[in-house]
């Protein structure tokens, strides 16, 4: 286990993130975001942790930087954890594709955007894979979708990031399971797919059972 006492967690990222918190689920969303918060207080309460969610629906790298030094910077996190990646590929097989973001831009965008982050607050990285809940890996997002997070793995390597293998998890559910168990669009988990993405982060994190 390797969060501190009184540490403050930041997550920033999409939909998947954001989860509805900053409606009808506020303020930590109905996602993973709150699974992992409700777990790890639940097995580490005398850590007294505090948590905050900055998930905006929709954003790609582009609009995280837009938002950086208000929702990353300027929350001074202990731990920050990104997941972004999901919207810049899709938006390519839709019907906005302008709005796609090329993997050189996003790995470009995305290590500014951490290395300001921790430049300004000396803070701790949890980086998290994009995934796309598609078992076969010949289908062209799920293509793209591995050299997306084949990107972050290596930004966790360079900043020595806790590093989420989020579709590593996807992919060993999917091994004995259709997508349409975890997804509707292969792309926003129902709960049980966002509690295999919690058990990723807690494995990542070290957070055990409680005794």
């Amino acid at each position: 286990m390797i969060l501190r006492t009184g540490q403050r967690v930041v997550f920033i990222g999409d939909s998947i993130t954001d989860c509805g918190r900053r409606d009808v689920a506020a303020p930590y969303g109905s996602g993973y975001v709150s699974l992992v918060r409700a777990l790890v207080d639940a097995r580490h309460p005398e850590l007294e942790l505090e948590w905050v969610n900055r998930g905006v629906g929709g954003d790609t790298v582009r609009d995280l930087a837009a938002r950086w030094d208000d929702d990353a910077i300027g929350e001074r996190p202990d731990w920050l954890a990104v997941l972004i990646g999901i919207n810049d590929i899709w938006r390519h097989y839709g019907d906005r594709p302008d709005e796609a973001v090329g993997i050189e831009e996003y790995e470009r965008t995305l290590r500014d955007l951490i290395r300001r982050a921790v430049a300004a607050t000396g803070c701790r990285l949890i980086l998290g894979d994009p995934f796309f809940i598609e078992a076969d890996r010949s289908v062209p997002q799920r293509a793209d979708t591995d050299r997306y997070a084949a990107v972050v793995a290596g930004l966790a390597t360079e900043f020595d990031a806790v590093h989420v293998a989020n579709q590593a998890a996807f992919d060993r559910v999917l091994a004995v399971s259709p997508a349409t168990r975890w997804a509707d669009d292969r792309v926003h988990p129902h709960l049980p797919g966002h509690a295999v993405l919690a058990d990723a982060y807690l494995t990542a994190l070290g957070v055990t059972s409680a005794h």
